[in-house]
This record gives structure tokens, C-alpha cells and sequence, in this order.
């Protein structure tokens, strides 16, 4: 098997040696808790990458959302391209679970659209585990739901080999048992096909388009070639092969069967149930379901749902923890948690939701009680399933601290960059003294933040310093993604010298322009002024060798006054290491596209999918959803006219005017 090998233009610098060597032994001794403490942008990345070099363990890095998921994902295979390094999120563009609202006698059906590239990286994932041990896989949360039973999952791979007796007609069941389909005529993923004594095999999980050709000479295998499907052009000879299953939730014919007739007692004892609490509609609601799901599972294997079915296929007993992406990993896997102060908790809030969804639907007869089964993991059967943990973030929560064995600093910035320096003022005054910081700024080609409490705030300010000439945006959560994205764009460029939001920490990007910020309300006790919130919006400033940070306040808080000691006291540090190894800070120099050409084409992604979603979803005869599903075309057709798409421009106009003629202009 191949080492974890880091390739990386630079080496450790700072104090970055120090704590890699730190975690490191911690890991190899046993220490099942260990916290990196690091400041923004100190290289935490390029710390967890050397990290995983010296343990040399298969890793799973768990991230709290889908954004900075993809940025680990690009950034762990630069650093590692000659490993496997998969990416594993939830693969729904767009999902509306099923659910029921009693209130309203309101049934909504699950609906989804799913991602197919996203599916098959999930795929690859599970197959990179199954067949070697230099894996990295980055994750969202999505890795503590249920998968299919990895026992099973191996079990029922296909294996040949060069030289062995093949019967086709065998081959051709086992392959259509886990999830793959016949098609002679084009080769996709996921599909096989046979031409005479040639059989061709695309597996879903390659990561290129690679498919295997098996040759047969009458009866017997005489040769096993993998190809490119595009140039046909042949790769590797092969000795011997293995398919793996085409979708993660496979279960062999006989286990189905026996799970029907669970699912059948089940319903039985349901329908009893609802019959004794005289709940007749109930009672004909459940069985009614069960009995359709459970004939289309005899002929087809499948229904739809089946998932809500995964206890009694999979014979769990009711309440054990379904299978997870934890469950791939070997025994001895590495668990690095990154902003673990935001992932944690999020993990520990999956469980409740999910289940008080689905409680309503077994009330109301439109699910089994076995439906609870199919869930994501408790909080502490996730920590069962965990070796060992290095939980990564600026700010680690006294839980994390508690656990850890070691918690190791990392403070000293590659660039020599200090934090902010720190200022809390009187709020009298308050919007003049901003101005006068701002205007010092301006002349000095930066740029500043200024975070409030509430929107009506932010777009009040912006509309008071517009009065005073100075160029203003503001961006909630009302503003969409794709614009968001163009008013960072404006920010850095210096169309605009003032940003102003709630809780600008949620962009997940570094703004080196940027070297004032001012906090209002700073005092206001609450979740966006707490010590961690505070420290991670002073780490703004910290790309940009003028940053500092003035907090509005008439009283000094314990939130503030931590954050200014803590401050203060990195920075005391990261003077001192300067001053020793004599080096001068400077901004941080990035290009514009560098950081944001990627952030754009996902917001441009997530625009098109929130307009398929309002045409899907829109009640036409609601004039609020009509005026909003318009507004939404129109912004489509202006951009396709930017774009020189005039057909689709055309297209998209003549369905307004088809929406406004039948339903009406307002």
C-alpha cells in the first residue's frame, strides 16, 4: 500500500513544526482527545495534512458545511495526489423530506433531486475504504446517517479472474443484484453490457472514465483489460477483478424476502394498535402503504422510501444505530474535526430533528414505528464509533478543552501577521467615529467591516453612510448567493470601501483588503457577542497588517473582556517570535479570482437550483409566489442576455408572458 506522502511547495513554519510533532506523538501514544488551538491563518490545514503524514492512519475530516467541505476536499488533494483523498455530502441538490402537519392535515411527499457527480464521489469513497488504507476522506455531516451495511456491502462484490469458468447468464444476475443495469447499447455508469464473448463494465465509482473489458474464449476468461470508454484506448491487463455494488443500500434477494415478512408482522401490530385507539382512517392509511411498498419490493427489489425500511431488511432491533460512513473506516482511523466548535454541536442536533419529523408520520399512520431506524447516529453512538480525535479550531468550546488530553497552540502566522489590535469605545458618538475610521482607511486603499444585530440595522446604516458619500453594501441572509458573492468581489476590488452584515463570519472567505472593523452592540449578550463569535470576527482583521478591531460597548462584558485578554495575549506572543527570527509582517496578496472564481461558480450553481426548485414548487394562483417565480425568471433572462444567450433570453421571456396572460401581471 502507499504512504500518506505530502507534496507541498514550503515546509512547516512558525510554530506549526511544533504542534505537528505535538498531536502527532499524542495520536501514536494512545491520546484519544487532543485539540489544535489555532489562530486564522496559521496554516491549520497544512498542520492536519502533516499530521496525517506522520501517523500514516486512513482519516476522516469532518466539516460543518458543504462550502468549506469542497475548499478542505481541493486543498487535501493538492497535498496528497498520489492518495486517495474522497469527498462525501449529501447528495441532494434539493430535498423536502416527507413529513406531515397535523394542524393543517398537510401531507408533504419527499422530493429530491440528487446529484449524480456528488453520488458517485460518495461511492468512490466507500470503495477507496474497502480497498486500501491511504484514504482521506472530507465529510459534512451527512457521514452520521444510515448507509448500507459496509458486511454487506463487501459481501456482495463480484469477483473473476483470469482463467476461471464464466457463466454469463450468472454473471449477468449477480450484476443486476447489486443495482447495475444491462444496456448493449451505450456504456454509462452503472451499467454493463454483453456483446458475444466481450462483457464491458463501467463502475459508477471511478473517478475517470474507466471501465473493465472481460474477453472470454468459449467458457473461460481469457483476458481482464481496463479501458478508457471515451478513446477506447486500453490501460492495464489484470490478473483478477471486483465490482462493487452500484448503490450503497444492496441486500441480497433472500435477505429481502425474509424482511418482507417483518415488515408485514409490523404492520400487523400497527394496524391493531391504531383499530384499539379506534383510529380506523389511521389503521387503512398504514396498511394501505405497507402492503403497495411491500409488492413492489417482491417484483422490483425496490420501492420508493425504502429507506424508511432499513431496520427490518438489515435486521436491526429497534433502536440500534444504523450503519454509517464511520462503519467503512477501519478500527485504528483518525478523526480530525475542523471549526469543531460549530461541527460538534451540529452533530449533536441531527438526531432530534429527524426524529420529531418522522413521529408525526408514525402517529398519523403514514409510516411503521421501524421508520425511526432509518436516522442519523446519537451523539453518543458517534463517539463509540470514533478512535481518536484532534478536534481543529480558533476557539474550542470548554467541552472540547475537558476531553482533550493536550490542547497545542498554534498562534505564529507564516506571514508574521499579527491579530488586530483591539479598541473598546463609548457607543455616544459611535457613527461619527466609525466615519472617521472609515475615511483613514479609504485613503489608505482599505477596507472595513461593520457587523450589527439586525438587518433593519445593517440596511439603515448603509443607507446613513450613502448620505455621506461613502461607498456602502450591506448583505444578510434576504441577499441571494450568487449577489453575495459579487459584493465580496466589489469589496475587494474597491468598488465599495464599507461592508455591513450580522454575521460575516457565514462568507467562509479571507478579505486581506480589509483592516477595520467595528462592532456595534458589542455588549449585547447573545450568540453573535459571545467570546466565540467575538475572537473568530477579530480574526477578520488578521490578514491585513493594519488590522484592528474597535468593539462599541457601554460596559465591559465577560465576552469582551476574554476576547481582549486572549488578544492580547497571542499577540504578545507573535511579536516576540517576530522580534527573534526578525521578520517584518505584510499583508496577505491574493489574487481576486483566486479566492472567488470558485466561490461564484457554486453560486451560480445554487441560483439555478433555487429557480428549478420556485418553477417546481410555485403556487401560480398565490400572487406572492407568482411575483416571486417571475422575478426569478426575469433575473435569468437578463443573464442570459449578459451572456450573448439571446435564444434562451427569448425562451425565458415568452414563459413570463405565458405565466402573466394566464395567471395574471400581479
Amino acid at each position: 500500500m502507499r504512504k500518506f506522502k505530502v507534496v507541498a511547495p514550503y515546509e512547516p513554519s512558525g510554530d506549526q513544526g511544533q504542534a505537528i510533532e505535538k498531536l502527532s506523538e499524542g495520536f501514536l501514544r494512545g491520546d484519544r482527545y487532543q485539540t489544535l488551538k489555532g489562530v486564522t491563518g496559521s496554516g491549520k490545514t497544512f498542520t492536519m495534512a502533516k499530521i496525517i503524514e506522520k501517523v500514516q492512519r486512513p482519516t476522516l475530516i469532518i466539516s460543518h458545511n458543504k462550502t468549506l467541505s469542497a475548499q478542505l476536499y481541493r486543498e487535501f488533494k493538492s497535498f496528497f495526489p498520489e492518495n486517495a483523498v474522497e469527498y462525501f455530502v449529501s447528495y441532494y441538490d434539493y430535498y423536502q423530506p416527507e413529513a406531515y402537519v397535523p394542524a393543517r392535515d398537510l401531507y408533504i411527499e419527499k422530493d429530491a433531486d440528487v446529484n449524480k457527480e456528488i453520488d458517485q464521489l460518495r461511492l468512490k469513497a466507500t470503495y477507496s475504504l474497502m480497498e486500501r488504507r491511504d484514504v482521506i476522506v472530507v465529510a459534512t455531516v451527512s457521514c452520521i446517517y444510515g448507509l448500507g451495511m459496509p458486511d454487506l456491502y463487501k459481501e456482495m462484490r463480484v469477483h473473476i479472474e483470469k482463467g476461471e469458468i464464466f457463466d454469463t447468464r450468472k454473471f449477468e444476475r449477480q450484476m443486476t443484484s447489486i443495482q447495475y443495469q444491462r444496456n448493449d447499447m451505450v456504456l454509462e455508469r452503472g451499467n454493463f453490457r454483453v456483446r458475444g464473448d466481450v462483457i464491458e463494465v463501467f463502475p459508477p465509482y471511478m473517478e475517470t472514465d474507466t471501465a473493465y473489458r472481460i474477453e472470454l474464449d468459449f467458457d473461460e476468461i481469457s483476458s481482464i483489460k481496463r479501458f478508457n470508454v471515451l478513446t477506447r484506448e486500453i490501460e492495464e491487463e489484470l490478473d483478477e477483478m471486483q465490482f462493487y455494488p452500484s448503490k450503497h443500500f444492496v441486500v441480497p434477494q433472500d435477505a429481502l424476502f425474509k424482511a418482507t415478512d417483518r415488515i408485514l408482522e409490523e404492520m400487523a401490530e400497527q394496524v391493531k394498535k391504531f383499530q384499539i385507539e379506534q383510529k380506523p382512517l389511521e389503521a387503512e392509511r398504514i396498511k394501505t402503504r405497507t402492503t403497495y411498498d411491500v409488492e413492489m419490493m417482491k417484483e422490483m427489489g425496490y420501492c420508493s422510501g425504502i429507506e424508511n425500511y432499513s431496520g427490518p431488511i438489515s435486521g436491526r432491533k429497534h433502536g440500534e444505530p444504523p450503519a454509517t460512513l464511520l462503519h467503512y473506516f477501519p478500527d485504528d482511523f483518525l478523526c480530525l474535526i475542523d471549526e469543531a466548535h460549530v461541527t460538534v454541536p451540529q452533530i449533536g442536533a441531527m438526531y432530534e430533528g429527524d426524529r420529531s419529523r418522522k413521529q408525526n408520520l408514525i402517529d398519523f399512520g403514514f409510516r411503521l414505528p421501524s421508520a425511526l431506524d432509518n436516522r442519523p447516529l446519537k451523539f453518543d453512538e458517534f463517539e463509540k464509533k470514533l478512535n481518536q480525535v484532534i478536534y481543529v479550531t480558533a476557539t474550542p468550546r470548554k467541552e472540547e478543552i475537558k476531553q482533550s488530553t493536550q490542547v497545542v497552540e498554534q498562534l505564529i502566522r507564516p506571514t508574521g501577521l499579527l491579530d488586530p489590535i483591539i479598541e473598546v469605545r463609548p457607543s455616544e458618538g459611535q457613527m461619527e467615529d466609525i466615519y472617521n475610521e472609515v475615511k483613514k482607511r479609504i485613503e489608505k486603499h482599505e477596507r472595513s467591516l461593520i457587523l450589527t444585530l439586525t438587518k433593519k440595522m445593517a440596511e439603515d446604516l448603509t443607507d446613513y453612510l450613502l448620505g455621506l458619500n461613502l461607498k456602502v453594501k450591506y448583505i444578510h441572509s434576504e441577499i441571494d448567493t450568487f449577489e453575495r458573492v459579487e459584493i465580496l468581489k466589489s469589496l475587494r476590488l474597491g468598488e465599495i470601501d464599507v461592508l455591513i452584515g450580522i454575521n460575516l463570519l457565514r462568507e467562509g472567505i479571507d478579505l486581506p483588503e480589509v483592516s477595520f472593523i467595528a462592532i456595534l452592540d458589542a455588549d449585547k449578550i447573545g450568540f453573535l457577542r459571545s467570546t466565540t463569535s467575538l475572537i473568530q470576527i477579530v480574526g477578520r482583521a488578521a490578514r491585513n497588517e493594519n488590522g484592528m478591531v474597535v468593539m462599541y460597548a457601554d460596559a465591559i462584558t465577560p465576552a469582551i473582556k476574554e476576547t481582549v485578554e486572549e488578544t492580547k495575549r497571542r499577540r504578545a506572543i507573535q511579536q516576540k517570535y517576530n522580534e527573534e527570527h526578525e521578520i517584518t509582517p505584510h499583508t496577505v496578496s491574493k489574487a481576486v479570482q483566486d479566492i472567488l472564481v470558485r466561490q461564484q461558480k457554486d453560486a451560480e450553481e445554487n441560483e439555478k437550483m433555487q429557480l428549478e426548485v420556485l418553477k417546481k414548487n410555485a403556487n401560480l394562483f398565490d400572487p406572492k409566489q407568482r411575483k416571486k417565480l417571475i422575478e426569478a425568471l426575469k433575473k435569468e433572462m437578463s443573464d442570459c442576455a449578459d451572456r450573448l444567450e439571446y435564444e434562451q433570453a427569448a425562451a425565458i421571456r415568452d414563459q413570463i408572458q405565458e405565466i402573466e396572460a394566464t395567471y395574471g401581471k400581479k
